[in-house]
């Protein structure tokens, strides 16, 4: 059992790191080519994201950013329980265009061909205000040592 779990984990990352060596190519961006700031120090944006994520996220990912139990192992239907966004989890893994656009368009765009999943695509239901204000939230409670990381990633990422 723990060894089919190692598998899953690791075909599961496998799939992640093919699909996450597209995100630089494939991956939509708002019509204006830029995405609003995200900024987890400013307190009018987290709180308006704090809203945000409890009425449109917490039912899924947790209502303190938890995730779904055993999120890296697939359910019987193929798909993933909704991950974790806050340390434990590889929501910082991604810079902000990244996680911006997963929220905006959902997964299917960015994954490997044939890959489900429940997450919806909230272009039509927040704007790109709201999706930047959920992100801030999301960054606002990760520890520093992990959003010095993800800053470095952004810097990164803008090359």
């Amino acid at each position: 059992m723990k060894r089919t779990r190692w598998i899953a984990l690791g075909v599961t990352l496998l799939a992640a790191a093919g699909g996450g060596a597209a995100w630089q190519f494939a991956a939509p961006s708002p019509a204006s080519g830029a995405i609003p700031p995200i900024d987890p120090g400013n307190t009018e944006q987290v709180a308006l994201g704090r809203d945000i994520y409890a009425a449109q996220c917490a039912a899924c990912h947790g209502t303190r950013l938890e995730g779904q139990p055993d999120w890296q192992v697939r359910l019987p239907d193929g798909r993933l329980p909704a991950p974790p966004h806050d340390a434990s989890g590889h929501t910082w893994h991604h810079p902000d265009s990244q996680l911006f656009a997963m929220t905006k368009y959902g997964i299917e765009p960015f994954a490997p061909k044939g890959y489900e999943s429940d997450m919806p695509a909230f272009r039509d239901i927040l704007t790109d205000t709201e999706i930047a204000a959920a992100l801030a939230y999301i960054k606002s409670r990760w520890p520093q040592d992990i959003r010095q990381r993800h800053d470095a990633l952004n810097r990164t990422a803008k090359k």
